[in-house]
């Protein structure tokens, strides 16, 4: 018979191997927020780097204002912060942090797929958002009611739109227009609502699978090619800031994200490579 201090220790050896757990995955997890206009490119972007980097998990969150993404960069709470304006490198840099300009993203009226029209003129957006134009039939489409929608004037895409379309600089939105909060909500609207235009990317019209269609402006395209000739003038940035020193799965990301493989992605969804 085996002595009692034996069996007690025996039991106690193995209470402690089945509480050690098995090794935890070393699955590399970066965490994202920010600006929700700049999403839907580093969500392609992501989705694309987690194909190539079966252990990779990215987590894109909700949106966060300018403040907010950046406090949440400096305090851990996220890897990466999505951007489009406001950012003074000098000062970011002062606080630990990088910025990397990625793409240039065309800023486009969006029609859902029911409106066949395919050109818009800086007067004929204007007396759209103004009210005077209120069904698709004067100008050139079908006899279907005209659904305006537009972002906050805090969002880029409206800054973008009102800085170069002069009659819509300071033109007060009539009650008819309905105001989308994220990009997001805009690119749902658009694509369910019947009739509906408004401000978006042409990002997002690409990821829509033909439920939203661009209109040209003034006859010019918003392509790739036209973005990066500057002949299409509506345009906004996007870029990924980080810690100055970002561990080594955001520097792996971002470094997709400047390859060959990241720009064929980035000109995928609409926008034009920054190296």
């Amino acid at each position: 018979m085996r002595p009692r201090w034996a069996c007690r220790i025996s039991a106690l050896m193995l209470a402690l191997t089945l509480a050690v757990p098995y090794p935890a995955s070393t699955s590399e997890r970066i965490v994202i927020d920010g600006s929700t206009g700049v999403m839907p490119l580093v969500a392609a972007l992501a989705k694309a780097y987690q194909e190539r980097h079966p252990a990779a998990v990215v987590e894109i969150g909700k949106g966060l204002g300018t403040k907010a993404r950046l406090q949440a960069l400096e305090e851990g709470k996220i890897d990466m912060a999505l951007a489009s304006h406001g950012l003074v490198v000098e000062e970011l840099s002062r606080r630990g942090m990088a910025v990397h300009e990625i793409a240039k993203v065309a800023v486009v009226f969006g029609v859902n797929a029911s409106v066949p029209v395919s050109n818009l003129t800086d007067a004929q957006v204007c007396e759209i958002y103004e009210g005077r134009v209120t069904s698709w039939k004067a100008l050139g489409g079908p006899d279907v009611a005209i659904a305006p929608l537009t972002r906050p004037d805090s969002e880029v895409d409206t800054e973008v739109v009102r800085g170069k379309i002069a009659c819509l600089k300071d033109l007060k939105m009539p009650d008819g227009v309905k105001v989308m909060p994220r990009s997001g909500d805009m690119a749902k609207e658009l694509a369910a609502t019947v009739g509906a235009v408004g401000m978006t990317t042409a990002t997002v019209v690409e990821q829509s699978r033909g439920q939203i269609n661009v209109v040209s402006l003034n006859g010019i395209i918003p392509s790739v090619e036209n973005v990066g000739r500057k002949t299409y003038m509506l345009t906004r940035d996007s870029f990924l800031v980080t810690k100055a020193m970002p561990p080594p799965t955001v520097a792996k990301f971002i470094e997709f994200v400047r390859s060959s493989a990241g720009a064929s992605v980035i000109v995928a969804n609409g926008a034009v490579p920054v190296k």
